[in-house]
């Protein structure tokens, strides 16, 4: 959805999964087979799992947040892939065993674990980002799109963090920007 709005496209958004179920539905699972969100539907064609999504509409409406140079292009996909694959890891299962596991079952040693490789990790995007103002470069990309969210949790959950005044920095850029504020900064649950 944020990618939606830096591109300022039109839009309907269904709300699907978790509270809202539906995701489990023949309907919803012919469009996506995991059940996941989110799930883009533009004309007949039908594009599942969130990188993929900021990289269709890269591909097809914003070559301002995808450059087309293979150089350019593949900063970009460093970022996207690293969190995907790295970051990920940590942020994702932080998240979890807090906001979603009752305080009374929450076990301290795994959140101690993931908030310590999570931290790293962080710091890690927080010394690229003292070489630049956008994670993959000069300008805005899909680079930061895909990493908004987590960076969002990291710094809303109650957590011990390291300074990281770099990745401070871009956080409070990106809370100004219409669409991080509307479809990221969204209350966690």
């Amino acid at each position: 959805m944020w990618c939606l709005a830096e591109l300022a496209l039109p839009s309907e958004r269904v709300d699907f999964g978790g509270a809202f179920g539906g995701n489990r539905e023949e309907t919803y699972l012919r469009l996506n087979p995991n059940g996941v969100v989110p799930t883009l539907i533009d004309g007949n064609h039908v594009v599942w799992e969130s990188n993929t999504i900021l990289r269709y509409l890269g591909n097809t409406r914003g070559e301002s947040l995808y450059p087309p140079q293979p150089a350019r292009r593949s900063e970009v996909d460093c970022w996207m892939d690293w969190q995907l694959g790295t970051l990920n890891n940590g942020i994702t299962p932080l998240f979890q065993s807090i906001v979603r596991t009752p305080v009374d079952q929450r076990q301290p040693e795994v959140v101690e674990q993931h908030r310590a490789a999570t931290a790293r990790w962080m710091s890690l995007l927080d010394a690229a980002l003292a070489q630049r103002e956008f994670v993959a470069g000069p300008t805005l990309s899909l680079a930061d799109l895909a990493l908004g969210p987590s960076v969002y949790r990291w710094f809303e959950l109650h957590v011990e963090r390291p300074k990281q005044p770099h990745l401070q920095a871009w956080y409070e850029r990106m809370a100004k920007r219409p669409g991080f504020l509307t479809h990221v900064m969204v209350g966690l649950s």
